[in-house]
């Protein structure tokens, strides 16, 4: 291996990419993984990345009529659900830069530097993310507590959030990646001449 430097960053970024993943596929798509699960009679409703149960998958999407009013269907609630794409792109950009990783990891110092660069961006796009569905999630929720519906935080808040953390570490170790040695196999080839 040219850089076992690289492979912690490789790691962690691997990590974020599955949990990405696996937020990115929530309800309607999956419905054991969502952001915030509603009771509403003997079913619940759960809500995820691109929709709510018994709609299709879509980018934006409005809050059921049944369980909310027009304050929570308003534009601004609306205009956020576009927002929570930017999951799915995070995901694809922890993805490659788990791709840099292992160029990284078994040839050039050079693929160690984009893992690191792309981790970064991952992080940012994560935490804007996060902190956009954290409220919007957290509003509703709160909206439909005020309304008598016990309304629960999903499991798909704290996949985003692991993957943020899992981010923030391949980010640093793929920095102190970079600057560790890709030349151990040249040295030792130099010195059987």
């Amino acid at each position: 291996m040219a850089a076992g430097a690289a492979v912690p960053g490789l790691f962690f970024a691997f990590a974020a990419t599955i949990l990405l993943i696996f937020a990115s596929v929530s309800s309607p798509t999956w419905e054991r993984i969502s952001f915030l699960d509603v009771p509403a009679g003997a079913s619940t409703t759960h809500f995820g990345v691109f929709g709510y149960t018994g709609t299709k998958a879509h980018v934006g999407w409005f809050f059921p009529s049944t369980l909310a009013d027009t304050r929570l269907n308003g534009h601004l609630f609306h205009n956020l659900t576009f927002v929570l794409v930017l999951i799915p792109v995070a995901a694809g950009l922890s993805g490659l830069s788990v791709l840099f990783g292992l160029c990284g990891a078994a040839y050039h110092r050079a693929g160690t530097v984009f893992m690191t660069l792309l981790s970064a961006l991952a992080f940012l796009v994560t935490l804007v993310v996060w902190v956009i569905e954290m409220v919007l999630f957290g509003v509703a929720r709160n909206h439909f507590r005020d309304r008598g519906i016990d309304a629960k935080w999903g499991n798909a808040n704290w996949l985003v959030l692991g993957a943020l953390v899992a981010l923030f570490l391949a980010f640093f170790a793929s920095l102190c990646g970079s600057f560790g040695r890709y030349s151990y196999g040249r040295k030792r080839n130099v010195a059987a001449y």
